[in-house]
């Protein structure tokens, strides 16, 4: 069983919850674990935050009002990507590495998060472009019931 779909979400705020509905739609339809679904789920929504608040090409004085998000749900493993627009990392500017943060902290926890959420996490420059893409992926569990079970 494969499952994949790309979106084009503009750089908003409510663009995130919409990303992360519609990925626990699609894990709940094709018979994921629940407890799965909602790690990825989490984990997605902290990169879509990422990239509405820093993926702009801020850069060359611009801002760009998109980002993109895909999902593909192949065989026993799920592999996100959330791709932006912004600066992406340079020797000055290198990607961040992902650390804890306090409990109180409300900014710096969102890439410590989808590491521990996830099974592989990677934080790039696009290939070729500028931007960042983060892109994540976990094992699958399913439900006893799953009807898309990749057997």
């Amino acid at each position: 069983m494969s499952i994949w779909w790309s979106l084009h979400l503009r750089r908003e705020a409510a663009s995130v919850p919409l990303a992360r509905r519609l990925l626990l739609g699609t894990m709940e339809t094709a018979g994921v674990d629940p407890d799965v679904s909602y790690d990825l789920s989490v984990a997605l929504s902290e990169a879509c935050a990422n990239a509405v608040e820093h993926g702009g090409d801020t850069a060359r004085g611009g801002r760009s009002g998109a980002y993109r998000v895909t999902a593909y749900l192949d065989g026993e493993k799920c592999r996100i990507e959330v791709a932006d627009s912004g600066p992406g990392f340079t020797a000055e500017r290198p990607a961040p590495v992902p650390v804890r943060a306090s409990p109180e902290a409300e900014h710096g926890r969102g890439l410590f998060l989808i590491q521990e959420l996830a099974d592989h996490v990677h934080i790039g420059n696009k290939p070729g472009r500028v931007g960042t893409v983060v892109s994540f992926d976990k094992i699958l569990k399913w439900r006893k019931d799953a009807p898309l079970m990749a057997v």
